[in-house]
């Protein structure tokens, strides 16, 4: 049989590009064969450093996922290598798994946006692929024929299974006794996972509005709806905590005893110090009591996205032997093996919902979780997007600043206060001479312009990205 396509070609006309995590792109622009000459391009890298004969499969609920991995499958067929398919997983269920079979595998999801679009993330056999990896797949010249047939898939329950008992197996059984925990379903794929394991642990758990519709959660800018809904359950269920998650259940979304939802980079500070983690390594976006809290011997700073974060674990491996990252969206990266009350807890080098959440718990006991929030440095995060908002004119904004950051202050409504520190390590991020600091950012993954304001209180950080938004539609 002729080839007919070339995966270069098609991955470079095709419309899907690589974000912060993974290929994101319009659902209509992953046709069978961009799909396929992703996995073969995917292939090809891996093939140069792994005898690859197997690869993990899995999706997230979104209507368009079954099919993408349909043909992510024909295309592995094609190549030579076993499609191993687990169905419906949270992200982190699927590395794990594939990790701990030493093969390379394909989630496929669009993690927290909207359900028009979606993904593939890739995975070598010891985690996420790297930048480098990236440019490779891209780069790869690969030949391949038409895709004449689509083979059935049927989910395996591995990966579900060893996910659940990585968790289950490392907390006494009554750790969660006495607890009423909600669990907001919604269309997350890890939903059907979270309710026995923290069942599993002495929970009494709550189901939350599960929904046939997929909805993208976005664990970074919750809406005033999501906060309202929390509030609302938490006092009419007398929860303990609320625990949901973005589309892929890789970035927890979690509500203290009052409904409140906790910054995921707050949760994120608080489960390194219930690891005893030494050094961490996070994005430049997170809140600075990351660092000014005293509970870690280094904090790293990094680019936006989890593989930045991850290839920092390589240098602070020289120096410790407790390493862990995080996201400001709740996303938990462990990123070397650790004992936990002398028992093992393998590494695990992508995001994570679940073990921010139950350290979480652990370390509140029998008591609540704010006061772990309250002992905290008192600096307060928001963010917020615009939504369907040109790459291009981010970019260009982001650039007038990095030029001359006070012209840009001025017209985002901030004249008169001057500019104490300016970086540019992943967008524009402004320190003010007043402390106030803001920061803006062209999305990764979406045509979104994102905006994080810290600030010494929440109402003051919520009207910093409000007007910074407003001022920015009106340039």
């Amino acid at each position: 049989m002729s080839s007919a396509f070339n995966s270069s070609t098609l991955i470079a006309e095709g419309g899907v590009a690589f974000g912060t995590s993974g290929a994101r792109g319009l659902v209509v622009d992953f046709t069978p064969e961009v799909c396929a000459a992703f996995t073969h391009a995917f292939v090809a890298v891996m093939k140069r450093e792994y005898a690859v004969t197997q690869m993990a499969l899995a999706i997230d609920n979104r209507p368009s996922s079954p099919a993408m991995a349909q043909a992510c499958a024909a295309a592995l067929l094609q190549a030579g290598v076993v499609p191993i398919y687990y169905g419906v997983v949270p992200t982190p269920a699927l590395a794990y798994q594939a990790m701990q079979d030493k093969m390379p595998c394909i989630m496929v999801t669009g993690s927290h946006i909207p359900f028009d679009r979606n993904g593939l993330k890739f995975y070598r056999p010891d985690g996420e692929i790297t930048k480098a990896d990236e440019q490779a797949i891209l780069s790869a010249n690969v030949d391949f024929a038409p895709l004449l047939e689509l083979p059935a898939l049927h989910g395996r329950p591995e990966a579900a299974q060893a996910y659940c008992q990585r968790y289950s197996s490392l907390f006494p059984a009554d750790l969660l006794a006495g607890k009423r925990i909600g669990v907001y379903e919604h269309s997350s794929a890890g939903r059907d996972l979270y309710a026995p394991l923290l069942r599993q642990l002495g929970a009494e758990v709550v189901a939350l509005e599960r929904s046939d519709e997929f909805v993208p959660i976005d664990t970074e800018a919750v809406g005033e709806e999501d906060k309202a809904k929390a509030r609302r359950w938490s006092a009419e269920h007398k929860l303990d905590a609320i625990f949901s998650t973005d589309g892929d259940g890789d970035r927890p979304l979690v509500a203290d005893e009052q409904g409140e939802w906790l910054r995921g980079d707050i949760l994120g500070l608080l489960c390194a110090d219930a690891l005893q983690i030494e050094a961490l390594a996070i994005p430049v976006s997170c809140n600075t009591a990351v660092a000014s809290c005293g509970r870690f011997a280094k904090v790293a700073l990094t680019k936006i996205g989890s593989p930045y974060v991850i290839a920092e674990f390589a240098e602070l491996a020289k120096e410790y032997r407790r390493i862990a990252g995080f996201e400001a969206n709740g996303g938990f990266l462990l990123g070397s093996d650790i004992e936990l009350d002398g028992k093992p807890l393998a590494a695990l080098p992508t995001r994570d919902a679940v073990l921010p959440f139950l350290m979480l718990l652990a370390a509140a006991g029998r008591g609540a979780i704010s006061p772990l929030v309250a002992a905290l440095p008192q600096r307060f995060s928001h963010s917020d997007r615009i939504k369907e908002f040109p790459t291009s004119r981010s970019q260009a904004i982001v650039a007038a600043g990095q030029v001359d950051p006070a012209a840009l202050l001025a017209q985002l409504g901030f004249g008169g206060v001057g500019v104490a520190r300016v970086d540019t390590t992943d967008g524009l991020r402004m320190t003010l001479e007043d402390g106030r600091i803001l920061h803006l950012r062209p999305s990764g993954n979406a045509p979104e312009l994102r905006c994080y304001a810290e600030t010494d209180s929440m109402a003051t950080a919520q009207q910093c990205v409000a007007d910074v938004l407003a001022r920015v539609v009106a340039l």
